[in-house]
C-alpha cells in the first residue's frame, strides 16, 4: 500500500493592522452587549472640601450605535494627531537619523559601546529605560529605535535591542533614581485617601524615594539576566537579507594604502567626535540653566506657578516634562551635524536632509499602524469598559478580609489585572485609592507603601497589553527588523516574545515586596512599610 504524503495547509497571518480593525469592532460590539445589560459600577472618590467619600457612577459606553457610529467618524482624525505616541516618535526619530545619517552613531557606538560586554550593553539600556519613567512615556519613543539600531551596529540581534529597551521601560514603570512625574500623579490621591483615617496624614514627594532607588538597581540586574539568559537564546542571531545570498570574494588589498586611509578615518573622527562634544555640552548647559529658578533668564522649562520644584519640573503644564522629547532629539541633531562638520562626513545641509530623509523609508506601516491604533484605543476608552471592570476589581478587594502580606500581594494582583484594560496610572489610582489606602492603614501598613503597591501593581503588567499607546511603537519596530515579511509580529507573537521578562520580573516584584515588608526597611527618609 503507497503512503500517500499528507497535504500541509499553508498557516495565514493577519497583519497586525488587521488585527487593531478586528479589535476595534469587537470592542464596539462589546460595548453594545455589554450596554444593552446596563453593565456599570460605583466608584469612591474623596471630596477635597469635606474629606468624605462620594460615590461615582459609571457605565459602559454603548458605540453600537448613532451616536457611536458619529463619535468615530467625527474624531478619527483627532485620535490620530493627539495620539500621544505618534509626535513623541516623530520627534524622536528626527534626531535619531540625523544623527545616524551623519556617521555618528555608528562611531560612537564602535569606539564606545562595542567594547562593552553583550550584559554590559543589555544593561545599559535597561538601567537608562528604567529611569526614564522620571519622565512619563518618553523613553518607548527615543529607547526603542536607538536600541534597535546600536544592538544592530554591535552585530546583535536589533529584535534583542527592541525587547530589552521595551521591557525596560514598562515592567520597570514605577521606579527610577528620583522622584518625577508618578510621585506628582499619585500623592494626591494618597493624601486624600489617607485622610479618611487620620486627617493630620502627611505624604511627601520623597515618601518613595528609597525604595524607588534600590529597586532600579535590583529590576535593571534582574532584567539583563532574563534578557541575556532566557530571551537572547531564543530569538538567536540576526542576519540582513542580502548576507544570505553573499558568496566568497576575493581582492587584492594594498596594505600601506588601507592604513593610510584607517589613520585618515581616524583622525577625522576623533575631530568630529570633539565638534560633538562640545555642541552636547553647550546643549546641556543651557537646558540644565533652564531649569534653575531665579536666575537671569532662568527658569525657562519650568512651571512657576508652582510651589514645589517637582511640581514645576513634573506638573501637568510643566515645559520641561511636556518638551523633553523634543530637547533630546536637539542634542541628537546639533552632536549629529557637529560630527558630520567635525569629520567631514557630510558636505552641504542637502546631503544630512537627504540621508535622514531615507531612513524614514520604512516607517509607513508603522505610521499606519499607529493611526489604527489610535483609534482602538480611543474607541475602548470612549466605551469606559476599562474604567467599569477596575471599579469592579476595586470593590471587589474592598469586600475581603485581609491583612499583612495577604493584602499586600492581593492588592498588587487586583491593580495588575485593572491595568490590562485601564493603563492610565493616575485613573487607576484614583478608584483604588480610597479602597486600598484605608485597608494598609487599618492593617498598620503606612499609605507610603501603598502608595508603592500602586506602582508595582501597575509596572507589573504595563507591558503586556495591546491598549498600553506605546504598544504600538514596540510592535511597529518588531516588524521593520523582521526579515520573515510574510510572517509579520502578531500581537500575540509580540507578547510572546516577552512572556519570561514579565512572568520572571512579576515574581520579582513581589518578592521585592514581601521582604521589604518583612524586613522593615524604610521606603523614604524617616517613612517605613508600617506606621
Amino acid at each position: 500500500m503507497i503512503n500517500k504524503p499528507k497535504l500541509k495547509l499553508k498557516k495565514f497571518y493577519f497583519h497586525p493592522i488587521t488585527i487593531f480593525i478586528l479589535l476595534s469592532f469587537f470592542v464596539v460590539i462589546l460595548s453594545g452587549i455589554l450596554s444593552a445589560f446596563q453593565a456599570q459600577a460605583t466608584y469612591n472618590t474623596v471630596n477635597v472640601n469635606t474629606n468624605d467619600l462620594e460615590p461615582t457612577l459609571i457605565a459602559v459606553e454603548n458605540l453600537f450605535s448613532f451616536d457611536g457610529i458619529k463619535f468615530f467618524i467625527s474624531n478619527a482624525a483627532k485620535n490620530f494627531l493627539s495620539f500621544g505616541p505618534l509626535g513623541m516618535l516623530l520627534m524622536s526619530l528626527i534626531g535619531i537619523t540625523i544623527a545616524e545619517g551623519t556617521g555618528f552613531i555608528e562611531t560612537v557606538t564602535r569606539r564606545w559601546l562595542s567594547k562593552l560586554s553583550k550584559s554590559g550593553l543589555t544593561f545599559l539600556f535597561i538601567f537608562i529605560a528604567t529611569i526614564s519613567s522620571l519622565i512619563n512615556e518618553v523613553g518607548y519613543a527615543i529607547l526603542i529605535p536607538l536600541a534597535a539600531l546600536v544592538f544592530f551596529m554591535n552585530k546583535r540581534n536589533p529584535i534583542l535591542g527592541i525587547i530589552a529597551a521595551y521591557c525596560g521601560v514598562a515592567f520597570s514603570y514605577g521606579v527610577s533614581i528620583f522622584v518625577g512625574s508618578m510621585e506628582v500623579s499619585l500623592m494626591g490621591y494618597t493624601k486624600k485617601a489617607a485622610m479618611l483615617i487620620d486627617e493630620n496624614t502627611h505624604i511627601a514627594l520623597t515618601s518613595n524615594l528609597i525604595f524607588i532607588i534600590i529597586s532600579t538597581i535590583i529590576v535593571s540586574i534582574v532584567g539583563t539576566i532574563i534578557i541575556e539568559k532566557v530571551i537572547a537564546p531564543k530569538i538567536g542571531k540576526y542576519k540582513k537579507e542580502d548576507d544570505f545570498s553573499k558568496t566568497e570574494q576575493y581582492k587584492i588589498v594594498n596594505l600601506e594604502e588601507e592604513e593610510q586611509r584607517e589613520i585618515e578615518r581616524e583622525k577625522y573622527e576623533k575631530r568630529g567626535l570633539k565638534f560633538a562634544l562640545v555642541a552636547a555640552i553647550i546643549i546641556l548647559i543651557i537646558f540644565v540653566y533652564s531649569l534653575i529658578p531665579n536666575l537671569p533668564c532662568s527658569g525657562m522649562l519650568l512651571d512657576m506657578t508652582e510651589k514645589t520644584y517637582v511640581k514645576q519640573l513634573f506638573g501637568d503644564n510643566a515645559y520641561f516634562q511636556d518638551g523633553f522629547t523634543f530637547l533630546v532629539s536637539l542634542i541628537f541633531i546639533l552632536s549629529g551635524v557637529a560630527y558630520g562638520i567635525g569629520s567631514k562626513s557630510i558636505k552641504n545641509d542637502k546631503e544630512i536632509i537627504e540621508n535622514a530623509s531615507k531612513k524614514f523609508a520604512n516607517l509607513g506601516s508603522v505610521f499606519m499602524l499607529i493611526f489604527v491604533v489610535s483609534q482602538f484605543i480611543a474607541l475602548f476608552r470612549k466605551s469606559n469598559i476599562g474604567m467599569v471592570a477596575s471599579a469592579w476589581l476595586a470593590n471587589l478587594l474592598g469586600l475581603l478580609s485581609l491583612n499583612g502580606i495577604a493584602l499586600i500581594v492581593v492588592a498588587v494582583l487586583f491593580i495588575a489585572l485593572s491595568n490590562l484594560l485601564l493603563t492610565s496610572t493616575a485613573s487607576k489610582w484614583m478608584i483604588f485609592s480610597p479602597v486600598v489606602v484605608p485597608m494598609f492603614m487599618q492593617s498598620n501598613i503606612s499609605p507610603q507603601f501603598a502608595q508603592i503597591i500602586m506602582r508595582v501593581g501597575d509596572s507589573i503588567t504595563k507591558g503586556y497589553t495591546p491598549l498600553l499607546a506605546s504598544f504600538v511603537i514596540y510592535l511597529g519596530y518588531l516588524n521593520i527588523y523582521n526579515l520573515q515579511k510574510d510572517k509579520p509580529y502578531s500581537i500575540h507573537k509580540s507578547l510572546e516574545l516577552i512572556t519570561p521578562y514579565f512572568l520572571i520580573m512579576a515574581i520579582t516584584w513581589v518578592l521585592i515586596l514581601i521582604g521589604w515588608y518583612i524586613i522593615g526597611l524604610p521606603i523614604g527618609p524617616g517613612v517605613y512599610t508600617t506606621l
